[in-house]
């Protein structure tokens, strides 16, 4: 009835959690921590939704974790295309997972900001490098987590934040102890090799024009949001805030 040919494949996901920034009309995240611009959870998780009949099955649910990068290898893999073998990707091809043909791939999740990793996610823990809310705007209407959602920049690479997101998806309880050494046990050697195997590169988003920017999308009348359009082009470096 939707019309949509059942040889396509649909995929259903975002590119970040809901702006808490603009509160009620940025959408809400749940019991999740922050939103869109900030690597905790409420900033990075979203739903994902993968429909294809007759090669999917309908109903199927897997807690396997994903980033929308595996998209792009997946979609390469089913087009037949070989990926240049001169790098590392991040993306993992899930589809035998999504089929049910292979068992939940032991991977792990990295949080950036920027050139800095602020986060590293391995099955159910998350350790914490860096952490910031921002000192200027409100990524955390309402939330606050003691030594978690700090203002400034705090770099905690020597003594990682942890939590136990099965247990804690809200990010409010720091993990201590014997559980923390468990999961930092688990989660850094991920980090370690991750970092060996970087390569610095020019990043693609350098520069900036406010020409380009979406001032005024469809429906931004509604919500009273529309902006002024600039006039004149201005590229320049981005003036990236961490």
């Amino acid at each position: 009835s939707s019309g949509i040919n059942a040889e396509y494949g649909v995929v259903f996901t975002s590119d970040n959690g809901a702006e808490t920034l603009i509160k009620s009309h940025g959408g809400s995240n749940g019991p999740l921590l922050c939103g869109k611009q900030t690597t905790f959870e409420g900033g990075i998780r979203e739903p994902g939704i993968f429909w294809w009949p007759g090669v999917i099955p309908a109903g199927r649910v897997t807690h396997q974790l994903a980033t929308t990068m595996d998209i792009f290898v997946m979609a390469a893999k089913l087009a037949g295309v070989a990926l240049p073998s001169d790098r590392i990707y991040d993306g993992v091809d899930l589809l035998p997972v999504l089929r049910g043909e292979a068992p939940q791939i032991d991977r792990a999740i990295w949080y950036y900001r920027g050139n800095e990793l602020f986060a590293a996610r391995v099955g159910r823990y998350k350790a914490h490098y860096w952490t910031w809310s921002h000192e200027h705007y409100e990524f955390c209407p309402g939330q606050r987590v003691t030594n978690l959602t700090t203002p400034h920049q705090v770099n905690r690479t020597l003594s990682p934040l942890v939590v136990d997101l099965e247990n804690d998806p809200g990010e409010k309880y720091l993990l201590s102890g014997g559980a923390r050494k468990k999961a930092l046990k688990l989660i850094q050697p991920w980090v370690d090799k991750h970092r060996a195997t970087l390569e610095p590169g020019e990043p693609s988003l350098n520069y900036c024009d406010n020409m380009v920017k979406n001032w005024a999308p469809p429906g931004c009348e509604e919500i009273d949001y529309c902006l002024p359009i600039p006039k004149k082009s201005n590229i320049h470096l981005c003036p990236w805030d961490h």
